[in-house]
């Protein structure tokens, strides 16, 4: 049988690593056997590891066939080590924090084009974390019918995937270990609006950070002029199982850190809305397929993960201090939980 093609993405990030000239400390964290191939995990991390300092943290093609989410976080990272070699004042951030990078979470979903690993597991419901509420979505919100189907989240009591264990461990080591860390993976395919969401997927209860995260919206809105993120719990759209993002934040909350995980959702319906002829290509549900629409989400997306940087570097400038928490929670749960989302009934705020 041929060995199936490396995944240019993969192709780019060792051009990248290439180019950065040892800048950039780099690890494999797992390989995928694919069709005779092996496919790398990569993790890549520059700055200051003291656990003191923040830290920042990158992901994407946890989905395979959302490409455009692993573009995003490679051109962000090309943008990093374009200004290595000159940018003082990314020289002066780095030595107060970490910048953590996995862009390709999933090489072997993004070299056959699917969602799920080559396992026939989505990632993102492999999470030992069960939605105990009656309204989880059939299939959507994970199932364990069959490799089949979309969806599938592994056989019960069986270990995560190598990839969805990789990132778990990326995200213990490298950001809950830290005082502060925010993270922030990329995906695309739901709804005409760009969205980025925060636990919990599994329940319709706030989280424990709920005014930590309010005071990040707020700063997104008075900060990124004119931007079109909706700024919202997963949870408004709807619950699912085996949360990859859930397990991390409440394994961080167990020990004491501080961990914002986001979730950008990327609203592909509106490149379909553009170019209908796309509803008729797998990958172009999910990825803009004209140049220049493409051009356009890495140029505005790019402009958000660097707002995500200076935002964590500078996280002792607008994180609420303790006497203004309740406020910020009572604002919080006015805006997200108490307003019911497209008219459905309001989702419990305790």
């Amino acid at each position: 049988m041929m060995a199936m093609a490396t995944p240019p993405e993969l192709l780019e990030l060792q051009t990248l690593l290439d180019a950065a000239d040892g800048r950039l400390e780099q690890r494999v964290v797992c390989e995928v056997d694919l069709s005779g191939a092996t496919l790398p995990v990569h993790v890549l991390t520059l700055g200051n590891p003291d656990p003191q300092v923040p830290a920042v943290g990158f992901f994407g093609g946890v989905h395979g066939l959302e490409r455009i989410g692993a573009e995003v976080v490679l051109a962000y990272l090309r943008s990093i080590v374009g200004r290595l070699r000159w940018d003082l004042g990314l020289s002066h951030q780095l030595e107060r924090m970490r910048m953590v990078f996995m862009p390709l979470v999933n090489p072997g979903g993004l070299a056959q084009g699917t969602r799920a690993n080559p396992n026939g597991v989505d990632l993102m419901r492999n999470a030992p974390v069960e939605c105990r509420e009656h309204n989880v979505p059939f299939l959507l919100g994970g199932q364990r019918l069959s490799a089949a189907l979309p969806w599938y989240r592994g056989a019960a009591g069986a270990p995560m995937q190598p990839e969805a264990q990789a990132l778990c461990d990326v995200v213990e080591q490298e950001l809950a270990s830290h005082a502060f860390a925010l993270s922030i993976d990329c995906h695309s395919g739901f709804g005409l609006a760009d969205r980025l969401w925060f636990p919990f997927a599994h329940t319709a209860r706030p989280i424990e950070h709920l005014p930590e995260l309010h005071a990040f919206s707020d700063l997104l809105d008075e900060s990124l002029v004119h931007h079109r993120y909706l700024c919202e719990p997963q949870s408004r759209q709807y619950l699912a199982h085996g949360d990859l993002w859930d397990h991390l934040y409440l394994r961080a909350l167990g020990r004491g850190a501080t961990l914002l995980p986001l979730t950008l959702e990327m609203g592909s319906w509106l490149w379909v809305k553009k170019n209908p002829k796309q509803f008729f290509s797998r990958h172009g549900l999910f990825n803009p397929l004209i140049e220049h629409r493409q051009q356009r989400a890495l140029r505005r997306h790019v402009a958000l993960l660097d707002f995500v940087t200076r935002a964590v570097f500078s996280h002792g400038r607008w994180l609420p201090p303790a006497s203004e928490r309740a406020q910020q929670r009572e604002r919080a749960l006015q805006r997200w939980y108490r307003r019911p989302p497209g008219g459905a009934r309001p989702i419990a705020s305790a």
